[in-house]
């Protein structure tokens, strides 16, 4: 009867478990800012919402000027 040997690859085997490790972590971070976005902002990604507070991807005013001549002072 023969038996079977398992040999393992160390390096493929730290490689996955390094790699494991680094998505949970960027999962984590990931779902830990989302909730602090939607706490500051009161409103999930994505949500219009009359009553927020701030602007989930930033906002800022744009001044618009055009070939044309026409200006505009957009944000306002």
């Amino acid at each position: 009867m023969s038996e079977k040997i398992v040999q393992f690859n160390e390096e493929i085997i730290k490689g996955q478990i390094k790699e494991l490790v680094r998505g949970s972590v960027e999962e984590t971070l990931n779902e830990l800012l989302e909730a602090e976005a939607e706490k500051l902002t009161q409103a999930a990604r994505y949500e219009r919402n009359e009553a927020r507070q701030g602007y989930r991807s930033g906002h800022y005013d744009r001044n618009l000027t055009t070939t044309s001549g026409f200006g505009c002072n957009c944000g306002e």
